[in-house]
């Protein structure tokens, strides 16, 4: 979340005078430390990329809603979105930078503290995961094909899910075959991707448990007059040529009686 939002508490269960009891309790400001009371939990743990992580969470706290983006069409009174937010602090980045407090919001209106630092855990991991994913779809093609069946899709997913732990496997098999611009890295701490650019050298010393092909004639194929079992599904295109409303005609007008013509 942005460093200048501000959430509420939840309200007092008994109204303080006469008439409608408040919705919303007292501001959380992030900007402001005097505003965010006595914390639910507090961890530290040292990290090795980060140095020490502090951990802070509050529990029960939702943003004030309006009628606004997403909420401008609801009907009836808005709801409360009760949370947990989570302020991490780090010592230090791996590249570098000035380390700033990350703010998290958890849907979740009681977090304990095992709960809290799984949070704070996974998204310093999203790096990490992110270019897990890019590197399926680019780099070993989890997206190219175009599979008709979704037993199909799932048995590709597990052929990538198997490639990608070859590569994880054979980290210390390989030769590190950086790139100029890139830092020494430890066998045991090479990435996927440059683990594969040594992996054709693995590939041709590395025996195999199949047996070498046979050759042989290719299948005849689908009998002449046999009609195609298996169609490729197709899918109806809706192609609009017009800017007009839909339902709505043009008609042309003429008179059936011509105009009259002026005589002297």
């Amino acid at each position: 979340m942005r460093s200048d939002r501000v959430l509420r508490r939840r309200a007092a269960t008994e109204p303080a005078g006469n008439g409608r009891p408040p919705r919303h309790g007292g501001e959380f400001i992030f900007g402001d430390p005097d505003s965010w009371g006595t914390p639910d939990t507090a961890s530290s743990t040292d990290t090795r990329l980060y140095g020490a992580a502090c951990v802070r969470s509050w529990n029960a706290l939702h943003p004030r809603l309006t009628r606004r983006t997403a909420w401008s069409s609801h009907t009836g009174a808005l709801p409360i979105l009760e949370g947990t937010l989570v302020l991490l602090t780090v010592d230090r980045l791996p590249s570098g930078a000035t380390a700033k407090p990350v703010w998290l919001w958890w849907s979740q209106p009681e977090a304990t503290a095992t709960e809290v630092d799984l949070l704070w855990q996974t998204f310093l991991r999203r790096f990490d995961i992110e270019h897990t994913f890019r590197m399926f779809k680019q780099t070993l093609g989890w997206t190219s094909p175009k599979l008709r069946d979704p037993d199909a899709a799932d048995r590709w997913t597990s052929l990538v899910l198997a490639a990608y732990t070859q590569l994880r496997l054979a980290r210390t098999a390989v030769a590190d075959l950086r790139r100029p611009w890139e830092r020494p890295t430890p066998a045991e701490r090479l990435t996927p991707a440059r683990v594969r650019r040594g992996f054709r050298n693995l590939r041709g010393k590395a025996g195999t448990p199949a047996h070498a092909p046979k050759p042989s004639r290719p299948g005849p194929g689908r009998p002449p007059g046999r009609r195609n079992e298996h169609p490729t599904t197709r899918h109806d295109v809706h192609i609009v040529t017009s800017t007009k409303p839909a339902g709505t005609t043009e008609t042309t007008k003429k008179s059936t009686n011509p105009r009259p013509r002026r005589t002297g």
